[in-house]
């Protein structure tokens, strides 16, 4: 009994620290020139040098963290960058927008047969609005804040690193690194990728939503046209392997270096 309670005490604290790190996290809504809207989160380094400027990480959310309350973007993601630890070791800007109920980032509606045949995703397809929220939100945040625009990263897991491929894709000469986690592309797209963006792909071998084939093919893609690519996959692990890719132990140090 006194095990139990031990366990339910802890994972209280736990929780009371994660919502104090989330907290570090302002809040915001992007409103376009039509009153078009993007709820966003957006963390800044705890000090800031004079004339010095920082990097800067867009955060792309997952499918389960979509709506418009503003909090649930950072469910996963958010503490790797606002813990104390890393936010001193690694000062930077940090965007996470958020994507409506429904919706998604970077497709107009899920593919027919989801993502168990080869290639859905179609090749030439206009940006979403949702894609185009985003990305003039960043616009704005690069303009308006002391941002080194060589040091500009994007990262998203499941439907977020869908986006993200999308993105890089899109503007290529805007990221210079890329984090793709159980994410899936147009391989063509990576194929004819002109851009000087830096890659890294992570995906469980057991994913049964989004198949660990897509990032395998997508790093096979750019590794043939010599890009700089790497490809981390997790032994076991299903369509959750941001859990171990967080835990990676250059994952910050990698986008960063």
């Amino acid at each position: 009994m006194k095990n139990r309670y031990l366990i339910i005490f802890i994972i209280f604290l736990y929780s009371i620290s994660i919502s104090a790190q989330n907290e570090a996290y302002t809040k915001g809504v992007y409103v376009d020139k039509q009153k078009n809207s993007m709820p966003y989160r957006f963390l800044q380094p705890k000090k800031m040098e004079k004339g010095k400027k920082y990097p800067l990480v867009l955060f792309l959310h997952g499918a389960g963290e979509r709506g418009n309350d503003n909090e649930s973007q950072l469910r996963n993601g958010g503490t790797v960058f606002s813990n104390p630890a890393n936010r001193d070791k690694y000062p930077c800007f940090v965007l996470f927008p958020q994507c409506p109920e429904g919706a998604y980032w970077s497709l107009e509606k899920r593919p027919e047969k989801g993502y168990k045949s080869d290639n859905p995703l179609p090749k030439d397809t206009p940006i979403t609005s949702h894609l185009r929220l985003v990305k003039e939100l960043l616009d704005e945040t690069l303009a308006t804040y002391p941002i080194d625009p060589k040091r500009v990263y994007i990262m998203g897991i499941s439907m977020g690193a869908i986006a993200t491929l999308d993105m890089v894709y899109r503007f290529p000469d805007t990221f210079d690194k890329a984090v793709s986690i159980c994410g899936a592309t147009n391989i063509e797209r990576m194929r004819e990728f002109k851009g000087k963006t830096k890659f890294r792909f992570y995906h469980g071998d057991i994913d049964d939503v989004i198949p660990v084939t897509y990032s395998r093919e997508a790093y096979e893609a750019l590794k043939s046209t010599g890009k700089k690519v790497e490809y981390i996959e997790f032994y076991g692990a299903n369509h959750n392997a941001w859990h171990p890719a967080f835990n990676t132990k250059d994952f910050l140090e990698w986008s960063f270096r």
